[in-house]
Order: C-alpha cells, then sequence, then structure tokens
C-alpha cells in the first residue's frame, strides 16, 4: 500500500526533516494588518515577531482553502497513493481538521484519513515524521499507522510558560481565562493542553519566571519518574532561541541521556501565544519504542 503523509505549518518542521520524510506541508494563513500571508511562505518567522512589534491590529488566523487541500489530495491519487494520513493541529484551536473530515468523502480516487493530532507545533511534526517513516514500509496498513499515532499521542504533555494572557484571551483560545484575568499582570501562568478536552487550560498561578521553569521542570520530572518508557524532551520558544538554548543546556546537564530537541513557535502559534512564549513539552521516545 502506497500512503502519503499530509500536515500543515503549524508543524514547525524544518525542511530537511520534510524533504528526508517525503512530507507534504499546507501552509495555514495568518493575517496582520489585513495582509494575509502564508505561513513559511510568505513570511519567516523572524519576520512575523518583527512586524508584530508595530502592528496596528491583533493579528488572527485562518483555514487554508479547502478547494487547494481538496487538489492535493486528487494529485495525490493520481501519483499513484492508495491513501493520504492528513495530520493537523488541535479541532480545539483550529476548525481544519473538522473541515477536512467532511469534505473527505468528496474524494474518489485516494482514500483520505485527517487526523486530529491534538496539539500543535514540533510534537505534531514528530507525529508527521513518525507517520511517514512507517508508510515507507508497503505492508504497513493505515490502521497501524493510526494507531501508532493514537499511542504516542497518548504520551504527549507539555508545560507552557506565556508573559501576557492578552492574546489567548483576545484570540478565544484559553477556557479557562476568567480565572486568570485578575491578577494576569502579577503572575506568570502555566498552561497546558488539558487531557481531556485538548483545550488550552491555564492550571498554575506562578509568582515569577523561574519559580514557572523550576515548576515545569518538576512537573516532567514526576512525569519521567511515573512511566515505563523512554522520553525525549522538546523546548519550545517564541523568537526567544537563547532562553531555549539555556533551559535545554540545564536539563540536559540534569538528565544526560535524554534527547532534547529546540523548536520554536512560529506565526500561526505565536499569534495566540506572543513573543517570549516558551514550553517545556515530552513525548515518549519513538526511536526507542
Amino acid at each position: 500500500m502506497k500512503i502519503a503523509v499530509v500536515t500543515d505549518s503549524t508543524a514547525y518542521l524544518t525542511e530537511q526533516q520534510v524533504k528526508d520524510h517525503h512530507l507534504f506541508v499546507v501552509p495555514i494563513p495568518v493575517i496582520l494588518d489585513g495582509q494575509v500571508y502564508d505561513e513559511g511562505v510568505d513570511i519567516t518567522t523572524e519576520e512575523f515577531y518583527q512586524k508584530l512589534k508595530t502592528s496596528e491590529t491583533f493579528p488572527s488566523t485562518s483555514q487554508p482553502p479547502l478547494g487547494e487541500m481538496l487538489k492535493l489530495y486528487e494529485d495525490l491519487g493520481n501519483e499513484g497513493y492508495d491513501a493520504v494520513i492528513s495530520i493537523h493541529l488541535a479541532s480545539t484551536i483550529s476548525g481544519f481538521v473538522t473541515t477536512l473530515k467532511n469534505a473527505a468523502s468528496t474524494i474518489d480516487n485516494i482514500q483520505v484519513v485527517p487526523y486530529d493530532s491534538g496539539i500543535t507545533v514540533m510534537l505534531m511534526g514528530y507525529l508527521a515524521m513518525e507517520a511517514a517513516r512507517m508508510a515507507r514500509d508497503p505492508e504497513v496498513t493505515v490502521d497501524q499507522i493510526i494507531a501508532r499515532l493514537d499511542d504516542l499521542k497518548s504520551t504527549m504533555d507539555e508545560c507552557f510558560i506565556v508573559n501576557d494572557l492578552q492574546n489567548l484571551v483576545r484570540g478565544g483560545r484559553l477556557s479557562n481565562a476568567s480565572a486568570f484575568i485578575g491578577s494576569m499582570l502579577k503572575i506568570k501562568p502555566l498552561l497546558t493542553f488539558d487531557a481531556d478536552t485538548n483545550k488550552i487550560t491555564a492550571f498554575e498561578k506562578v509568582r515569577s519566571l523561574k519559580k514557572a521553569y523550576a515548576r515545569a521542570e518538576q512537573i516532567f520530572a514526576e512525569t519521567a519518574e511515573r512511566v515505563d518508557y523512554p522520553l525525549r524532551a522538546l523546548i519550545i520558544h517564541a523568537n526567544d532561541e537563547p532562553a531555549a538554548i539555556a533551559w535545554r543546556d540545564k536539563l540536559q546537564a540534569n538528565y544526560p541521556d535524554l534527547p532534547i530537541d529546540i523548536s520554536y513557535f512560529g506565526p500561526v502559534i505565536g499569534t495566540h501565544l506572543g513573543e517570549k512564549a516558551i514550553a517545556l513539552a515530552w513525548i515518549k521516545d519513538f526511536d526507542k519504542a
């Protein structure tokens, strides 16, 4: 069986990763001061954060044109693919994957399987790369790949630290905003994708950035102690690579055998989290288990 893997630009994969895994990446549009940019095509992450400093309006995002998605699937079918697994950002922060599920039955020359990653950023990128790795084996089925993605997804967790909740509140992406707005100028809230709802939730109020880092590290340590499989970690930053490197190096000293990657929040996700946000995330090490 010949299976293609599609994902979207919020996976924040490098060009080399996309090429090595033969992935198809669809850009998500971001709108800034009335101008529509395709993430990673018309605007780089650096350009976005620079423009954000002087923008007159709050940025927003939209879904890629459905017609372009359907054409991509049809083209893949015409190229000889039997199925396409289309892995996209969580349905709780975008209706994109739901739109694709509703439209999948209109394609008749290829099996289209939209997959809700329940997350976004490089954690979703890991899922896309693992799906593509498995798809290289012609004996592997769609169901086997989906089962593997479900397993990996169940091991993902993360702690986000944002400087200001305004972007999430204004964008309607924070599920329990009312509990935090009154004191948001005095705290560094810890956020996560809730395990049950996959919605962005602020779960603790921390009084300083130092304490926020320490609490995130504590949660990770408790997880590493509890699970019976190896982990890999990920530091994700919003235009603050030095902070990400420093945190990576500190964690690496405590966990010398732990694979730790560094990634970033690009324009679409940076729209909601704001500049200088940072996160510690983890997942079962798919290279070992």
